[in-house]
């Protein structure tokens, strides 16, 4: 039976769908693996989180567009039986399992090749099963797709697939947290980010006039424009405390929602990530009311000759 561009285009965008929904699958999966057991030497948590997002989001959307085409198809395979003999069809189910056999042969030989250097963590066992399981999946299924005469049992199996892919995804919130937990991580961010500008502003108010302000209005500068930020969620201008009598020892304060090494889920970050950092400071801080307590040091920050 010959297929009509309709049943070429729809097949193309069922298997283009099922390849970008594996790739999607198999990346959060290892996102979760990086996240639950991080290389010391290479774990980027807010590069984790980004590719969770963006692999959930995409598993989400393109597994959805999978299985409704895969119904509609299916549909029509009920209805017409000769259409499962399309050429289009065949060399698709082919091709998919060519890439899934190339796919498990590449995942034991990399396995292998990495056991033999000496790589045998956690981290890398647990993404070679991840590959392995996924990929020997396709292949068992369309292997058996080609075979099949029972169409209720392909609807039992798309049920369980989609189940997986939920729990997969809903997993993300166990583990890096909810959309809620990470929009007040953010806040907290922002949060340091200011303390961080101020700090600097301070270390420059101290360098140009060899001591520390008694209040953080002090700083403003109507010519270069500066303003003093405030809290982003209260709009609260943040705590000042000028603690030494020589000027040279103060106390920045804020209200965080989160804990820094605790910012969601089960994953606990020993070095949190602040992309707006001015100073390479400590800025580690538990949930709650917190102080940050500086020392400027004059060699390190020596007074400037006017």
């Amino acid at each position: 039976m010959k297929s009509s561009p309709k049943d070429f285009f729809a097949h193309l965008l069922a298997f283009g769908a099922l390849y970008v929904s594996v790739v999607s699958f198999i990346a959060l999966l290892w996102a979760y693996i990086e996240a639950l057991f991080p290389d010391r030497l290479g774990f980027y948590y807010e590069g984790g989180l980004s590719q969770i997002r963006w692999a959930s989001s995409v598993l989400v959307v393109v597994f959805a567009v999978y299985i409704l085409l895969s119904w509609l198809i299916g549909r029509e395979y009920q209805a017409i039986p000769e259409k499962r003999e399309i050429r289009v069809r065949r060399w698709l189910v082919y091709l998919t399992l060519f890439v899934a056999a190339v796919t498990i042969i590449v995942d034991l030989v990399t396995l292998l090749y990495e056991f033999y250097s000496g790589d045998y963590s956690l981290q890398f066992i647990l993404k070679v099963l991840v590959v392995l399981i996924t990929a020997g999946a396709v292949f068992w299924y369309y292997f058996w797709d080609l075979r099949r005469k029972d169409f209720a049992s392909k609807a039992i199996l798309g049920w369980i697939v989609s189940l997986v892919v939920l729990v997969a995804v809903a997993g993300g919130f166990f583990i890096v947290g909810s959309p809620a937990t990470q929009r007040a991580r953010r806040f907290d961010e922002q949060r340091v980010g200011d303390l961080q500008n101020i700090q600097y502003r301070l270390i420059n108010f101290w360098q140009n006039k060899n001591t520390l302000p008694n209040r953080l209005e002090e700083l403003r500068d109507d010519i270069s424009g500066f303003m003093l930020p405030k809290d982003p969620q209260t709009d609260q201008p943040y705590e000042y405390k000028l603690i030494s009598q020589d000027g040279r020892v103060f106390q920045l304060c804020a209200v965080f929602v989160t804990n820094s090494n605790t910012p969601g889920g089960l994953v606990k970050v020993s070095s949190p990530d602040y992309p707006n950092a001015v100073f390479p400071d400590n800025w580690d801080h538990p949930a709650g009311r917190y102080c940050f307590q500086r020392t400027v040091d004059p060699q390190l920050y020596p007074p400037r000759k006017l």
